[in-house]
């Protein structure tokens, strides 16, 4: 996986995951079961996290953690056991406190959409109460990707 620091034309952060559709995340008739596409979200998320220091240690060790509170999917085309997909995720800058961020899942053979989709994470602390404000170490992060 390439690791280095890809920005989107308006300046966005962007990471990738290549992945193979496995056996186990099909349904009967050999297309990816909707579930499945949770996970290649997550999958993304955490290869973001690793390129860009904003990984779910990183959420914990500042006893903040970001739970998701809204994931959606649009299915254009199915995805297939045994195919090899893109998922790139891109991060939108928001002056609320809370993560969000963009999917797209490209087949790897013509780079045809396939998916597309959006997360929301929100902050809480340690009694699960939701914080209002940007947490002293999300704001660290933003200013070192100049976000602010």
């Amino acid at each position: 996986m390439d690791k280095e620091i890809r920005m989107t034309e308006d300046g966005m952060l962007k990471a990738s995951k290549v992945f193979d559709v496995r056996f186990s995340e099909v349904d009967s008739m050999g297309i990816a079961w909707h579930g499945s596409y949770a996970m290649y979200f997550e999958d993304a998320r955490e290869e973001f996290g690793r390129i860009y220091g904003l990984s779910y240690q990183l959420f914990m060790a500042n006893a903040c953690p970001a739970p998701l509170v809204e994931l959606n999917f649009k299915y254009i085309k199915p995805l297939l056991y045994g195919q090899r997909a893109r998922v790139d995720i891109v991060y939108q800058n928001m002056r609320a406190a809370k993560i969000v961020f963009d999917y797209e899942i490209h087949l790897m053979e013509d780079d045809s959409l396939l998916t597309t989709g959006s997360s929301t994470q929100v902050f809480i602390d340690k009694n699960y109460h939701l914080i209002l404000t940007n947490p002293p170490f999300y704001v660290e992060w933003k200013n070192k990707y100049n976000l602010l």
